[in-house]
């Protein structure tokens, strides 16, 4: 079902924080709404421009701002649904607070169509940041990232939006497929792009100079401009079209405890690379919530398509490795089709009869 045609956004009240649009406007026209009332609708991804609001919904979409305003979850008020008799559930209430029995808006964002088809939504907005402050960091293993997080958390609290980590295999395809693409800092295993909003300039460097004596970064850059702060961003949102460029690979969407990341990489890429050697891993995404993208090929062509054709082996490995340590197989981009007997694999009997 496309949903395109529905495209109006049918209210902003911004006196209330709210915004009413259809689904089938686009992330980034729902965006554009919100700033011309002066107000943020923080829901962001690479794919924003095209991403309708309808598919945000059914997937629960997250993003890289996840870390300070939730997933789309948190992000919505009320729905309007056509349900599979015909009937229209009219929910677009924009309140906080209604306890007026099950709140029904939760069964079906991130059901992916299956219980009704979403036609509109009620959306919280905020306040747009007056300062924001984008830096890129090398640090030398994804534990120090994660030690580099709650570090930052503790000093900022919630003026930290964004916490992204980026392996130097996934810059790497960047820098070589993206035209225009600039290596921000000297070579690193490891990176990460870091937002604060409403944090003093002062303050986030002087914590950085504290970072970089401490020795848990080794280099970095703070952007000076929204112009330099876009070209950082740049290199995290084309990761996957890079990739696209580069060839075909077999792509997961996992979630883990934030402080199980390290063992997650470290135990994948060891059991990926006894099975499969040669094995190039693109590993990237949102530190601060615990999702990363874990992407697989082979570097030379030929390889990579025998390669390919081991996608059952090779996801079986992630997702055991994801589920020994309590983690999600999808942790945004839904199940499909793809996933629908992989998930009663990790799903008990009891919350597969409940679903």
């Amino acid at each position: 079902i496309a949903m395109g045609r529905m495209n109006r956004v049918r209210a902003v009240d911004a006196g209330n924080g709210t915004l009413t649009a259809e689904a089938g406007c686009t992330l980034a026209a729902v965006q554009a709404a919100a700033h011309e009332a002066g107000r943020l609708f923080p829901l962001s991804l690479a794919a924003e421009g095209t991403a309708q609001l309808g598919g945000n919904l059914s997937t629960n979409a997250g993003g890289v701002q996840v870390l300070r305003y939730g997933n789309t979850r948190e992000l919505t008020l009320g729905l309007e649904v056509v349900l599979p008799s015909g009937e229209v559930w009219n929910g677009l209430r924009g309140l906080r607070k209604d306890n007026t029995g099950y709140d029904l808006k939760h069964l079906f964002i991130g059901a992916e169509g299956t219980l009704g088809i979403i036609t509109a939504a009620v959306l919280k907005l905020f306040p747009l940041p007056k300062i924001q402050t984008t830096c890129w960091l090398n640090v030398a293993t994804p534990s120090v990232a994660v030690d580099l997080l709650n570090r930052a958390k503790t000093a900022f609290d919630a003026q930290l939006t964004a916490f992204e980590l980026v392996s130097e295999s996934a810059l790497g395809l960047v820098l070589k497929q993206i035209p225009g693409a600039v290596r921000p800092t000297a070579p690193s295993p490891w990176y990460v792009l870091a937002e604060l909003s409403e944090a003093a300039p002062e303050a986030v460097e002087r914590w950085l100079v504290a970072q970089l004596d401490s020795g848990l970064v080794a280099d970095g850059t703070l952007a000076t401009s929204q112009a330099q702060a876009a070209k950082l961003w740049a290199l995290r949102e084309n990761i996957s079209e890079a990739q696209k460029i580069e060839g075909i690979s077999i792509k997961h969407d996992i979630a883990v405890p934030v402080s199980a990341i390290p063992a997650f990489l470290a135990s994948a890429d060891a059991a990926l690379a006894q099975a499969f050697p040669g094995i190039r891993v693109v590993a990237f995404g949102h530190v601060g919530d615990g999702n990363l993208h874990y992407n697989l090929s082979k570097p030379d062509a030929q390889d990579n398509s025998a390669f390919i054709a081991a996608q059952p082996d090779v996801s079986r490995i992630v997702h055991d490795t994801v589920h020994a340590l309590n983690g999600s197989i999808s942790a945004e981009h839904g199940i499909g089709q793809l996933k629908r007997e992989e998930i009663l694999r990790y799903k008990s009997p009891v919350e597969m009869a409940l679903m």
